[in-house]
């Protein structure tokens, strides 16, 4: 492993990452949660700080899988793994809490689909910034 590489790409996923979290949920679905209030904790807002942490763990370990089975194959190899990972995380946390918690169906589909948008860019991000080591 090129750990130079490694923790270059690691640090692109994290700023990528907090980058797509703020526009996916600070912007494009910010009036969507206002009108479902409701279902939120109490200063749901003031908790936002937590992305920070999670994507300083989530970041190395999703950067880590993908060097684990690198291939050398260029961007479509971040857009496939980004597809795998997408559908392992996004498709059963959307359908999960839909299940659990009185969201609307459209709101789950748009968790889903924003999520595998998200994971498939910094799957890209990763394939762009990792390179083996140099052969000796």
């Amino acid at each position: 492993m090129n750990i130079k590489r490694f923790v270059a790409a690691s640090l692109a996923v994290f700023v990528v990452a907090m980058a797509l979290e703020f526009l996916v949920h600070g912007v494009i679905l910010m009036a969507t949660y206002e009108s479902l209030s409701h279902l939120w904790r109490p200063g749901a807002k003031s908790m936002w700080w937590m992305i920070v942490p999670v994507l300083l763990v989530v970041s190395p370990l999703f950067t880590y899988i993908f060097v684990k089975g690198y291939e050398n194959k260029g961007i479509l190899e971040g857009v496939r793994f980004g597809v795998i990972i997408g559908l392992f995380t996004c498709f059963p946390t959307a359908c999960g809490i839909y299940a659990m918690i009185a969201i609307p169906y459209s709101l789950a589909l748009q968790w889903f689909v924003y999520g595998m948008i998200q994971v498939i860019v910094l799957g890209i991000v990763a394939a762009l910034i990792y390179k083996p080591a140099a052969s000796a």
